[in-house]
């Protein structure tokens, strides 16, 4: 399954999702001050777990397009959407944040699925 995955679509898939929430949260007008280095290489790497998991499902799957849209939308409310929840109702966290930080991850998890379901 690794041999078959498009390693070339998961590194432009990272850097589209880095991009993509980095755009993403200057219009929220939430990027608390500077970024430092490290944090930038912490984005990166998550983002690429991220991107090597989707393209590890979709191939494993053999998911074309829309199915593999959908199982984006599925992980989404299944992990992301009950975590931050969860820190609301648990943490005190503000609705405002954790909604910003869903909309985040939605971002990236219908971005990343895109790129790996089509360039496959």
């Amino acid at each position: 399954m690794l041999t078959e995955i498009n390693y070339l679509a998961v590194l432009t898939a990272t850097v589209a999702a880095f991009v993509a929430s980095s755009a993403y949260y200057a219009v929220l007008g939430t990027q608390g001050g500077e970024t430092r280095p490290w944090q930038i290489a912490a984005e990166l790497v998550r983002s690429a777990t991220l991107s090597l998991v989707l393209a590890g499902l979709v191939t494993h799957f053999d998911l074309r397009f829309g199915p593999a849209l959908v199982l984006a939308l599925v992980l989404w409310a299944g992990f992301p959407a009950v975590l931050l929840s969860g820190s609301m109702l648990w943490e005190k966290v503000a609705w405002r944040i954790a909604a910003g930080h869903a909309g985040d991850w939605l971002l990236k998890l219908l971005l990343l699925t895109t790129i790996v379901s089509l360039w496959r």
